[in-house]
């Protein structure tokens, strides 16, 4: 499956709207909730998933804020292939069902597109494990806040007069007493993805989330094009299930992966990629243009291939396609040649511009140019 829409258009004064407007709010409607609970959820997911639940066991806090901030990581194919992604949340004191046993709720964010899949591969994996998983699905939605208007200097958690800041610049302090949630605790965290993607949060179904007289809620696909931008793909549907390398997909870069922890399905092949020091492709933006240089709309679609007709070598593929943007894992040695040598394979008249994200660490940048020397 992939992610382009044929009937859209995303012309370049919208993608423009975009990138100058204030906070937006979509509600992830291709996202599904999940419940972890029992005395042994933490050693569960410890045990299964890529990056470090351990800190979900930390003692709550005395008020009622959350233990710590959300989670993103991901489950692995024994040969350390990405299957599915996990935004996780512990439910704030006031909320959780604390038992003698030391039960604890995990909320995990997950695609809705494979949940009946995820929760039958979780299961197979629980064996004799004291955890229960549940599909709350109808029960809790989840949502993302993005755009230029949000700053990137705010704690993890929203302070009061922070998330009070509205889309169009000015303060609502209506929203003030609102920051944190309703009386539930339920509340916006920063992406732990990346500070630049905003804030994202679990409500209960059926209620408006914080700071909705504040923002200007908007399809989800504006938050397609808001990621895209930044060369970040979410979901077995934009990340190709049993086939994907994390690191390849940037997933380090994303905090979805511990390198510190103990055993966990499919790490021996990541520990060994990371060690090895050099990642070869990488997920990149991507935008698609004529001859003059000029967008082109609906022409190319996820899976197209990547040529680089300076070298006449394959560069890589298109996963994500959208208007006149998308996401490609391209080889860096070749996506960054020349400025206007990558075209798609039978569609020479295509021209493909690869992208260096803004939140890429300086030292993928020395990556690509020892690969290049080597």
């Amino acid at each position: 499956m992939n992610r382009f829409r044929p009937c859209l258009l995303i012309h370049h004064r919208h993608l423009h709207q975009l990138q100058n407007a204030g906070p937006l709010r979509s509600h992830l409607k291709s996202r599904s909730v999940i419940r972890f609970s029992g005395p042994d959820t933490i050693k569960f997911l410890q045990g299964l998933l890529s990056n470090d639940e351990r800190r979900f066991g930390e003692s709550p806090h005395e008020d009622n804020s959350p233990v710590v901030p959300p989670m993103y990581a991901a489950l692995l194919t024994p040969q350390g292939r990405f299957l599915y992604d996990f935004f996780l949340y512990r439910q704030s004191r006031s909320e959780e069902k604390l038992d003698r046993n030391g039960s604890v709720e995990i909320l995990a964010d997950v695609d809705g597109s494979v949940l009946d899949e995820l929760l039958a591969t979780l299961k197979k994996y629980r064996l004799r494990s004291k955890v229960d998983i549940e599909n709350v699905a109808e029960d809790f939605y989840c949502w993302q806040r993005y755009g230029r208007g949000l700053s990137e200097k705010t704690p993890s958690v929203e302070e009061p007069v922070a998330a009070s800041v509205g889309w169009r610049g000015g303060d609502d302090h209506s929203g003030n007493s609102a920051s944190h949630g309703n009386d539930g605790g339920w509340q916006w965290f920063k992406d732990p993805r990346l500070d630049c993607l905003g804030f994202r949060g679990i409500f209960p179904s059926g209620t408006t989330p914080p700071l909705v007289e504040s923002d200007k809620e908007t399809d989800e696909d504006k938050y397609l094009l808001w990621r895209l931008e930044k060369g970040v793909a979410e979901g077995s549907t934009e990340i190709p299930k049993g086939e994907a390398i994390p690191l390849e997909y940037n997933f380090a870069g994303l905090n979805a992966i511990s390198f510190d922890k103990g055993c966990y399905v499919g790490q021996e092949l990541i520990a060994r990629t990371h060690h090895r020091g050099v990642i070869r492709k990488r997920l990149l933006p991507l935008k698609f243009l004529d001859n003059n240089g000029k967008e082109v709309e609906r022409k190319v679609t996820a899976g197209s291939e990547v040529i680089n007709t300076a070298s006449g070598k394959k560069t890589g593929s298109v996963t994500t396609a959208f208007g006149f943007c998308g996401m490609g894992v391209l080889r860096l040695e070749e996506a960054f040649k020349g400025s206007d040598s990558l075209t798609i394979l039978g569609q020479e008249d295509i021209k493909v511009e690869a992208i260096r994200a803004a939140w890429w660490p300086s030292e993928w940048f020395r990556d690509q140019q020892h690969t290049a020397v080597a």
